[in-house]
Formats: C-alpha cells, structure tokens, sequence
C-alpha cells in the first residue's frame, strides 16, 4: 500500500492512498522516486519548487525531469549554496535564470530568506524536495521552515519529498533557547533531532511553532523501506564542505569550530573531518586551508594550522554513535589557552547560536567536563524525544 503523510490544517493526520502500487522490491525509494504518488497532483497545475543539486531521480535532477514530463514549473527558490550547489557556505546569491531549464531562480538566501507572497499566490501548489543531514544549524531547515510559512499565509499546499536523514538514528545535544533562535536555530530542537523533513514539517505544525497561528497544509510523500536505523549513503555532496558520510557524521561537533578561530578543514580536501590552528602545540599532524571552489575565502586561509585529524579515528562505528561531542572544541580551547593565552577570545558572539544556550559557553571557561556540561540538557533533551514520538512517519 503506498502511503501518503497529510499534515493539515487541524494537525498531524495519516492518510492511506494509492492502495494497490505493490513494490517487489525492497531497496530504499526517496520520496522523489514515488513519482506516481506525486505526479497526478502537478498534473495541469502552476507549480513552484524549492531544491537544489540534491534532488535526483537516477541520474537526472528533479527539475529536469518533472520539465521533461511536462509539468508547468514556474520558478524555482534556490536555498543556501544555490540551485545547482556551488555556492559557497554562507555566499548571498540574486535571483537569475537557470542555464539548463531557462526557469527563473528566486533566491531565498539573499536578500531575503522567505518567498514573497505576490510569487507565491502565482502558484497552485509548491514542491519542496532538499536532501538534509539531520541537525538544527544546516539550513535547509530553516528555509523549509520559511516556505511552510510562505505556504500557509498565502493557502498554497505543499508537496514535501522525503528524503532520509544519515543522521536519523540519534537525538543529542541541548534543545534551542528560543533567544537564540536564528536562521541557524528556527525551531526549539536539538542540534541533532534524529528527523527526516517530512516528519519535521508534521511537528513544526503540530507544535504551532509557525508565526500567527498559521498552519500550512503539507502533504509528505514519504521514502519506502527506509527506518531511523538505516546507514543511509549519500549519493551526492548535500553541501560544498560535507564530502562523504564521515564528514556528516562528525559534522554536528565540528561545526561549533565556526565560532571560534579555529579551522575545521575548509579550503582542503577533508573539511570537517579535521581541526586546527597556527598555535596549537603537541600535534603532528598539519594543513594549510587555501582557496578552493565551495571555500574560496577560508578560516586560518594560507596559515599552516596544526591539530587533529579525524578522518581515521575514532573508528566509524563510534563516529556513528557520537551525536553531539564537545570534546572536540574543548580539546583546542585549552590547548590554545594554555599555549598563547586565549581564552574568551577563543569564542565568537555566533556560538551561542550555534550551540543554542547560554551555559556551555561559561562551564567550558570553567573547567567543567563534557559529561558535567551535557548533564545540563538531558531532561529538556528527554522531553523532545517523547514529544517527537507524535510525528515520525519510520520506524526507530
């Protein structure tokens, strides 16, 4: 039975449709490949999507295929890293014509972050199909987020395709402190909230975390044989900066690197997969960051930095288990203050965003341990994960 998820007006509903499209296989289907579970609610209509290079059917892109098939797509919203996905992380683009299609781009990562309602109330329905990695600062979230409410504001449904989460087996790390809420924290969430998007768009509207009351109508087309357990392999880069699942992986420590002076591996060939910085002492281990195409201009460019490499160990089985760690920026906190004196400074204004509450920066100064600091979040942490039970749509 093919089933498809409605997120209505009234809240989280499951509807069984399409009865009868028995699959003999059992290989994992995105929710892209359930063209027939999709394709007749296109059919005729005026349609806008949100994507990027991640959306593939086989070979194909998304976009290239539905105009292939003839549907009527009258723009695309183009999110972080742009259509095709050769921004770089954190790049503004504009708004411009897609090469391949001739379709117009609207960017949501320039000058402004939602669709505009005189572009949407030009649509009947709008496609959201991104691949995600799972945590609560990489911002296909946020921009779905903003669509969701584009959507409901203007009373245009939306078609989510899901895609899997690689980081769908773990939930960790504290849960948003709304004062901190940005374009890299929307939602009161944890960095790793062990969802796909199609089930978080069934708890953004479940939870009534969209402005004004407002509730989009969303209909999740879900992937098949697909389970929160699943090693999901990536068959493309979701990002410039995250190439292979390792990287993914250790991507929810890594990052918290962004707020401080130290390099996580952009500008090389192993980005978040190593760490280091010109005065770290003790390691072996070194690179120097350059300009490369997704890092033109990174951290610590052209310094030859020393540190940690990740790329081998710990062993991918602990990898995979880790979740949230602050072992890692901890580690070269108090190797560059016991080296050359930094301490605050260590830190920039954008961790907290990054880590989404005000404590862990203060007990890490502290001396406090990882296992002291994470004991601060644990009981917000358990109350999201019996509230999330609501909205998954696979198995654990």
């Amino acid at each position: 039975m093919k089933q498809l998820y409605y997120i209505g007006l009234v809240g989280f509903s499951l509807f069984l449709t399409f009865c009868g499209l028995h699959k003999e296989s059992h290989a994992l289907r995105t929710g892209a490949e359930n063209t027939e579970a999709y394709l007749s609610l296109l059919e005729g209509k005026r349609v806008g999507i949100m994507t990027n290079h991640t959306a593939t059917l086989g070979e194909t892109h998304l976009v290239d295929s539905l105009v292939e098939l003839g549907v009527d797509i009258r723009m695309i919203f183009g999110p972080e890293h742009g259509f095709r996905g050769h921004a770089d992380a954190g790049s503004r683009f504009g708004d411009h014509l897609d090469e391949e299609t001739g379709i117009q781009v609207i960017s949501v990562y320039g000058a402004t972050l939602i669709p505009a309602d005189s572009l949407i109330q030009q649509l009947d329905v709008v496609v959201f199909d991104i691949q995600d990695v799972g945590l609560r600062f990489y911002t296909y979230l946020s921009s779905m987020y903003y669509l969701m409410e584009a959507c409901a504001r203007n009373q245009v449904p939306l078609i989510i395709l899901d895609r899997p989460n690689p980081n769908g087996h773990i939930v960790s790390g504290p849960v948003l402190d709304m004062k901190y809420q940005s374009f890299v924290g929307i939602v009161p969430i944890p960095v790793v909230h062990g969802m796909t998007l199609g089930e978080m768009a069934g708890m953004i509207n479940g939870e009534n975390w969209l402005p004004a009351g407002l509730q989009a109508e969303v209909l999740v087309v879900p992937c098949e044989n697909y389970t929160h357990s699943t090693h999901y392999q990536l068959p493309l880069k979701p990002s410039p900066n995250l190439p292979n699942n390792r990287s993914i992986y250790l991507y929810p420590s890594i990052c918290l690197f962004e707020a401080t002076h130290v390099s996580l591996g952009r500008g090389t060939e192993f980005p978040f997969q190593v760490y280091g910085h010109p005065n770290m002492t003790g390691y072996d281990f070194s690179f120097t960051p350059v300009p490369v195409p997704g890092a033109q201009n990174p951290p610590q460019k052209g310094n030859l930095c020393y540190g940690v490499d990740l790329r081998e160990y710990p062993s991918n089985e602990e990898v995979w288990s880790q979740g949230f760690d602050l072992s890692y920026v901890m580690d070269a906190y108090y190797n560059l203050k016991e080296s050359i004196g930094m301490d605050e400074d260590f830190f920039t204004p954008y961790f907290e965003k990054l880590v989404g509450v005000d404590y862990v920066r203060p007990m890490i100064r502290q001396g406090a341990t990882a296992e002291e600091i994470a004991a601060q979040w644990q009981d917000e942490l358990e109350q999201f994960k019996e509230k999330r039970k609501a909205y998954l749509l696979y198995p654990l």
